[in-house]
């Protein structure tokens, strides 16, 4: 795969792009399954566990489910240099490579163990408002969530390894047993207990799997690695990626999470679970854009070597692929947000979170975009550019948040969140051209895009009557429909989909 971005052969480069839609479409089957899976679990998690156990489990998920920061940049760094490597033929010195950077994350990992079981007894006693009967639970639900850290960042790694190779039919199949299983396996401990340190555990041990899972994956596809290899030149720039990387590994969790955490010293746990409940949703939706993400991060360190031409090819088509899949979701998410909630988990969520989950849903659809040039930017080996606008944007947001949260509550909330996306994705679309000025083009068609479609999306919230709501649905849609045919697909794209839908019509 990777070696055919050294060639013009029109053939090979076709395959390529074959390539990267299968392997697109395995991320969204490995993300999307688990997804599927928690809007069952969710409200039934809810009832067995309570608002104020399930809102404490929330802010434990998100650090077992976003610790791979403590890696401090290594894990990506790993997939860029692999990924280099094998388009320039280097094969002989991956084994070094992984190796090096494995005994690194384990190094940072363990030091993420020690950070967080520190902080954990502070955390739960004198920061989140956890309910004094929940104390001794929540707390050794933190010590097991520390313990597993680096496991989880060294699993992290190797899946970008295989990822680097183009091999997310084992990344995916791992992906989604090990998703389902964190859905799953809480729900076979309620009938037994409702103690969080119990269901924390059984999710401990999906991540202990899925670890080893991804060294059996590893050693069979790269065989070399059963014989231990060193590299003392792979190490500085290892350490130089990574070491901004882990700035923005550290800033862009707390920004995309730190809502939560504030909402629970301002408030209580049952407002974090009225915020977190429709976040967790459509947030996930999110992962869309992750899976073309996931594929196109080692496309592009390869490509911006050696053809910058289809690396901006590349961008474009990330990014009118993201929008043409959100915006269609996040449309009916935000024209019927109380009727869902309603109908999932009850007329108390939807009263409590409606306007959450409105909000949060056109942040989505911008953050989803985000995650295009975001990408792009660190495969340029530029993540300094990320880290440095992260570290100046986190200050105005914190402050936005704490104001927006005691002015208008968890809908102050989501609004601040929304408002950062915004901000967030403007800038990064700008680094990209700045980068590379031949990305100017899809810039500018997709912020036109973005406009069309915050407007459509305020219409639907501003609307109360469900029948108004299904017409301005409906025929928004149809708007849609022509518009993302002609403006966003390109013309050998019209004649793909043509043709798949002559074979499904037989």
């Amino acid at each position: 795969m990777p070696e055919s971005f050294q060639t013009n052969d029109s053939s090979v480069s076709w395959m390529s792009s074959q390539r990267l839609a299968k392997n697109t479409l395995l991320n969204i089957l490995g993300y999307g399954a688990p997804l599927l899976v928690a809007v069952i679990a969710i409200p039934i998690l809810i009832r067995g566990l309570g608002t104020h156990r399930f809102g404490a489990l929330m802010v434990i998920w998100v650090i077992l489910g976003y610790c791979n920061f403590f890696d401090l940049g290594l894990g990506r760094a790993l997939t860029k240099l692999v990924a280099e490597k094998l388009g320039a033929g280097q094969r002989e010195d991956i084994s070094g490579l992984i190796w090096t950077a494995s005994a690194l994350i384990w190094i940072v990992g363990m030091i993420g163990t020690i950070v967080i079981a520190l902080i954990s007894p502070w955390l739960v006693y004198s920061v989140l408002h956890i309910p004094e009967g929940l104390q001794a639970e929540t707390l050794a639900g933190f010590y097991l969530v520390a313990a597993s850290i680096p496991v989880v960042v060294h699993a992290a790694g190797l899946r970008g390894v295989l990822e680097a190779y183009q091999r997310f039919d084992l990344t995916n199949a791992v992906r989604v047993s090990t998703g389902l299983f964190s859905f799953l396996s809480p729900l076979v401990v309620l009938p037994f207990s409702n103690n969080l340190s119990w269901v924390i555990f059984v999710l401990v041990i999906g991540k202990v799997i899925d670890w080893l899972a991804h060294i059996w994956l590893c050693l069979r596809f790269v065989p070399a690695l059963r014989k231990f290899s060193w590299s003392h030149s792979i190490i500085r720039p290892l350490v130089s990626f990574g070491s901004w990387m882990s700035v923005v590994n550290i800033i862009s969790p707390i920004m995309q999470y730190l809502d939560r955490f504030v909402i629970g010293v301002v408030a209580s746990m049952a407002a974090v679970a009225y915020y977190t409940t429709p976040y967790e949703v459509v947030t996930k939706l999110i992962l869309l854009p992750v899976a073309f993400v996931g594929v196109l991060f080692p496309a592009f360190s390869t490509s911006l070597v050696h053809e910058r031409g289809r690396a901006v090819m590349l961008f474009d088509r990330g990014l009118c692929y993201s929008y043409l899949i959100l915006f269609p979701l996040i449309l009916i998410i935000v024209a019927l947000a109380r009727e869902g909630l309603e109908f999932w988990v009850g007329a108390e969520f939807a009263i409590n979170s409606t306007r959450v989950l409105q909000w949060l849903a056109v942040g989505v659809l911008i953050n989803g975009l985000a995650q295009i040039p975001f990408a792009f930017i660190q495969a340029n080996g530029r993540p300094e550019l990320i880290a440095k606008l992260h570290l100046i944007e986190l200050p105005f947001y914190l402050l936005c948040l704490w104001w927006l949260l005691s002015r208008y509550g968890i809908e102050g909330a989501a609004i601040s969140w929304t408002l950062r996306v915004i901000v967030d994705t403007v800038l990064l679309l700008t680094i990209s051209w700045r980068l590379v000025p031949a990305t100017a083009t899809s810039v500018h068609r997709i912020v036109v895009f973005m406009g069309g479609a915050v407007l459509a999306l305020g219409l639907c919230a501003s609307t109360a009557d469900l029948l108004q709501k299904v017409v301005i649905l409906s025929l928004t849609l149809a708007a849609f429909v022509p518009t993302a045919w002609f403006l966003v697909l390109q013309p050998q794209e019209r004649i793909f989909v043509k043709g798949k839908l002559g074979i499904l019509s037989l």
